[in-house]
């Protein structure tokens, strides 16, 4: 194979595989590590993929963070139909726990007053799922308290977490920054991760609500495992190869059409 065959290969495997070791390439491509060492690095220098721990990925998985409003203008399409999908999970009379991030603001938005059968009792550290919230009379919110997270309008600390060890709910929505399958769930504040962590603690269903563009990503704050999570909503732009191996973990995915 010529140079650019090899990195024609490389690409290929990429776009099928997510991810793709310096070995395998060695062994598929009949040349040494060296070789593909060399090739990697000239493909990550064109930006077609990012180098990381004896392997090459697709692209970086590293997030920065960014303010909520930002975020809102991000995939509202399929953050509205993982919305409406979430929204269909909620029982007569149920008790739950809303994260924060912009993902679960429009799950809020999608719990609509004819939806809500009964007393729906919600229990958010967001002020912006809060505010949506409180306009229906069925829902009673609680909010949780402490120090306010501008960038994302949340609540998140010491005083937020206390707090939530008091309750417990039947369902948590929570939405992430990034999934990985070798990294777990995370987001980009240590607090926040903190605060999310005991909201899993304090629920019998974790139920995660995130776009296709989180997958493959990491936040600076690690939540949990792939294993500490029961169910994902996303859109139908996941890759192949990430829902296949979700699925073999027992994850149940749901996926949806925007």
């Amino acid at each position: 194979m010529t140079i650019n065959e090899r990195h024609s290969f490389i690409i290929k495997e990429l776009d099928s595989k997510g991810s793709v070791s310096v070995t395998e390439l060695s062994t598929l491509l009949n040349v040494s590590e060296v070789t593909i060492r060399k090739d990697l690095t000239l493909l990550e220098e064109n930006k077609l993929l990012y180098r990381a721990h004896g392997k090459a990925i697709k692209i970086s998985p590293y997030i920065n963070d960014r303010d909520v409003n930002e975020k809102e203008r991000h995939n509202p399409a399929e953050k509205s139909a993982i919305g409406r999908a979430a929204a269909r999970l909620i029982e007569p009379n149920d008790s739950i726990i809303i994260a924060s991030g912009t993902t679960v603001q429009f799950f809020a938005r999608e719990i609509l007053p004819d939806q809500v059968q009964g007393r729906l009792t919600v229990i958010t550290p967001a002020l912006n799922v809060a505010s949506v919230l409180a306009k229906n009379q069925n829902i009673e919110v609680i909010l949780l308290g402490g120090i306010v997270r501008g960038s994302a309008l949340s609540a998140v600390g010491c005083d937020a977490e206390r707090m939530m060890e008091n309750f417990t709910s039947s369902k948590l929505f929570l939405g992430v920054d990034g999934l990985d399958l070798e990294y777990g769930l995370s987001t980009t504040n240590l607090l926040e991760a903190n605060l999310n962590r005991q909201m899993i603690r304090s629920t019998q269903k974790t139920i995660v609500l995130c776009d296709s563009s989180k997958f493959g990503r990491r936040g600076f704050s690690r939540i949990c495992g792939i294993d500490d999570i029961d169910q994902i909503i996303t859109d139908n732009n996941i890759p192949p190869h990430t829902l296949a191996a979700l699925q073999q973990r027992g994850i149940e995915v749901t996926v949806i059409e925007p």
